[in-house]
């Protein structure tokens, strides 16, 4: 019987109409307009894609058929972003997967959606701090500003490195902007990626005008595989719209903005992407192309090497709103989970005046810090993922559930090719997987164990679920 009674508690749901209304607990507030959240989005989406990713996978894995590989990316984000439009608009509150998981697959399966995201969306925050310290360095460096050693990295990474200073200090900036309140935080990330998009626009437009067709010839120099293989990893570009999701709490008409701004921003930011990497590999053959600032290098091959400089200002303009966007993110999926009772609820407290879980959102950057500061890019990049993967995965398979369980919800936005599309975002999640690397497996397991210990040690018995009278949490378990 003990056995039972457990195996009902893990699967208990949290009921729609009560997420709804807001339920008990700190309430976040309403500012986010359209646009904001567009811009929230696209910042997310365009960062190291465009600034880092284009050039590697062209040089390495794709040749000019890069293009294909943010296509089929593309694609395959496209299915998973008409299931979070369809969530996004049924259910406005904070969490994204988190919340839709626990309320269509019950409170173990949202646990472990939640308490992923806790781990990978930290350390997307600090990869991408290491990514922007580096362009900093450089360009410091090229100003012969003689930049001690023992700031430039992270243990192991170079000679005489003990820490990288920069990245440290990039995760407190996001920290300290996130905590003076959604709007004003907003603001800055509005104008960021306007700025962002502007030299986006400005390298396509200049660059346009020095393509050689000869450059795309062979267009498949890897083969189609090769093309696929791109794919793999430029996915990991073309997701910033599940952290902005993450934010629906907090937009003043959540159930018509949010679709629709999952939707925009996806949709500028594929158009961007499929211009620059024209430019990219028309400007130059794919072989010269330079891993780590293609447009830079492309651009300074060509004569234009003061523009290539305003490009490497810009990159690192663009990949600082991919930390904001993620830290974001964290730090809702978190306060979500607190307002539950599955974590303490010490961490849902908001700021009386702003509005905004600033104990989360210091812990956050601390963290952010602390791993961008320590260890190796590399190591630090190991720890992302799976757990997003696995997210889309989720929210895919649990629109689809949904659906069929509750056609009588309103929906605002109801995903189209129901169920092919989810299932091709299902698919698409499961099919990256596979190609993640076996520590990425073990660091998951060792974390997934972790979560084990703490929701049956901790959340099982305090969640707010657990703490309903027995004929209504009966009730919204059979839904």
């Amino acid at each position: 019987m003990a056995g039972l009674r457990m195996g009902q508690g893990v699967l208990r749901r949290k009921p729609i109409e009560q997420i709804e209304e807001g339920g008990s607990g700190e309430q976040l507030k309403r500012s986010l307009g359209l646009w904001q959240l567009t811009a929230i989005g696209v910042g997310g989406l365009i960062g190291a894609g465009i600034f880092s990713l284009a050039g590697t996978i062209a040089n390495g894995k794709a040749g000019p058929a890069v293009l294909v590989s943010f296509l089929i990316a593309g694609v395959a984000s496209a299915a998973a972003a008409f299931s979070y439009a369809e969530f996004a608009g049924l259910i406005p509150k904070a969490g994204s997967a988190y919340t839709y998981g626990y309320a269509v697959l019950g409170e173990l399966g949202g646990w472990f959606i939640g308490w992923d995201l806790l781990l990978e969306y930290t350390a997307i925050v600090a990869v991408v701090a290491i990514g922007i310290s580096g362009y900093i360095s450089y360009l410091l460096g090229e100003m012969d500003a003689g930049l001690p050693h023992w700031m430039l990295g992270a243990p192991g990474t170079g000679d005489g490195h003990r820490v990288d200073l920069f990245a440290v200090l990039l995760c407190l900036f996001i920290a300290y902007l996130l905590s003076l309140g959604i709007k004003n935080a907003a603001r800055f990330e509005t104008i960021v990626v306007g700025l962002k998009v502007l030299v986006v626009i400005v390298i396509i437009a200049v660059g346009f005008f020095h393509i050689k067709s000869g450059n795309y010839h062979p267009f498949f120099p890897f083969g189609v595989g090769g093309a696929f293989t791109g794919a793999a990893t430029v996915f990991f570009a073309v997701f910033g719209y599940d952290a902005m999701s993450t934010v629906a709490e907090e937009s003043k008409d959540a159930q018509r903005h949010m679709p629709k701004a999952i939707l925009y921003s996806l949709a500028i930011s594929m158009v961007l992407y499929v211009l620059v990497c024209l430019v990219l590999t028309g400007m130059q053959n794919y072989k010269d192309i330079d891993k780590e600032s293609g447009f830079a290098n492309a651009f300074k091959s060509v004569g234009l090497g003061g523009l290539a400089d305003v490009i490497a200002v810009g990159a690192i303009i663009g990949i600082l709103t991919v930390m904001f966007t993620f830290m974001l993110g964290v730090t809702r999926v978190w306060f979500s989970m607190s307002r539950d009772g599955l974590l303490p609820k010490w961490f849902a407290k908001t700021h009386p005046k702003r509005h905004v879980p600033t104990r989360v959102t210091w812990i956050v950057g601390v963290a952010s810090a602390a791993i961008a500061g320590f260890l190796p890019i590399g190591e630090a990049a190991e720890l992302t993922n799976i757990g997003i993967l696995l997210a889309f995965a989720v929210v895919c398979a649990s629109v689809i559930v949904l659906r069929y369980r509750r056609p009588d919800l309103p929906r605002t936005f109801r995903a189209p090719g129901m169920p092919v599309v989810p299932l091709i975002g299902v698919a698409a999640s499961l099919w990256l997987i596979t190609y993640l690397a076996w520590q990425t497996w073990v660091r998951f397991a060792v974390w997934f164990l972790i979560g084990l210990v703490v929701y049956f040690g901790y959340s099982y018995k305090r969640s707010e679920l657990a703490k309903s009278p027995p004929r209504e949490r009966e009730r919204e378990t059979d839904g």
